[in-house]
């Protein structure tokens, strides 16, 4: 079967929505006003009578999975958290590696029909522009779209300043010579693939603007700086005050050594935090929304 907009013709089994462009995310819209127009669509399709309309497509939420437990704890909880935002929406969980139910299992055990794959992952790299859409492309008894990763979005930057706040960072805006010494090292898994880092950037730069204090990229794996680095760095234009923020969707092993390296405050994971249900469901509501012709097939220009 053929993803043709549902109906309208790309040639393509499987879509990724440009609508969800990064830039436009990055810059001026804020989080309510794109958390309303999510409500809005979610309330509109909710409210209208099921024999006027045909049940909206399933949500597959792509977790990368992990081996510690916690993991899959979290994006247990998420799913639940989704379901509770869009009473009557099938959404169904698939990791990529590592945990059950695998991808795979979970899009073959969907019946025939429409489903929305979202990324539960912060950015481009290859697993949204190759290891997703080719699990989407197998399942040839559905028609389905491939959302953007969650990020970049200020919806994750609200997300961010909560968990450091919750770790001792303080609520209020710094001083002036609180900010002379502070700084952030914004902790993320890492890829190889430059948008990565390009959309890491994103996130540190908004980030930077929220708290009144640099925020500087550092990697896991894959890239550079590590963490260790990146406070080393800070230190030296004179910010003794850094805190690490967990720029990481669930607990691992990669959170773990990130706040290992911490000097001070290390903030938790994102997790379950709110912002997430609603940034899952305006990803699926912008796939859902984008026009045919907007559309490509590898993800290579969103």
């Amino acid at each position: 079967m053929t993803d043709e907009s549902y109906g309208t013709g790309t040639g393509s089994r499987h879509v990724r929505t440009t609508a969800d462009a990064y830039i436009d995310d990055s810059t001026a819209s804020t989080a309510g006003l794109l958390t309303m127009i999510s409500n809005q669509l979610g309330s509109q399709l909710s409210n209208r009578p099921l024999r006027n309309r045909t049940r909206p497509p399933a949500l597959v939420l792509v977790a990368h999975g992990s081996r510690n437990p916690g993991a899959l704890a979290t994006v247990t909880e998420l799913v639940e958290r989704i379901r509770e935002q869009r009473p009557g929406l099938t959404v169904r969980l698939g990791h990529i590696e590592l945990n059950e139910p695998l991808l795979s299992d979970t899009l073959t055990a969907l019946p025939a029909g429409r489903a929305v794959l979202v990324p539960l992952l912060l950015s481009r790299g290859h697993h949204v522009k190759h290891d997703i859409p080719g699990a989407a492309d197998a399942a040839d008894h559905l028609l389905t779209r491939v959302a953007a990763p969650l990020g970049p979005h200020p919806l994750l930057v609200d997300a961010l300043h909560d968990r450091l706040v919750e770790a001792g960072w303080p609520e209020r805006p710094l001083s002036e010579r609180a900010r002379r010494r502070g700084g952030v090292v914004l902790a993320a898994a890492g890829s190889r693939d430059p948008q990565s880092a390009a959309d890491t950037g994103a996130t540190a730069e908004l980030l930077a603007r929220r708290l009144g204090v640099p925020v500087v990229p550092a990697y896991a794996s894959a890239a550079t700086p590590d963490v260790g680095t990146a406070v080393r760095a800070l230190a030296a234009r004179g910010r003794d005050r850094v805190a690490v923020a967990a720029y990481f969707t669930a607990p691992g092993r990669f959170a773990t050594e990130s706040a290992a390296a911490a000097p001070g405050i290390a903030a938790a994971p994102l997790g379950t935090h709110p912002a997430l249900a609603r940034l899952v469901l305006h990803r699926y509501d912008n796939a859902l929304a984008t026009p045919a012709g907007a559309h490509t097939r590898h993800l290579a220009t969103a």
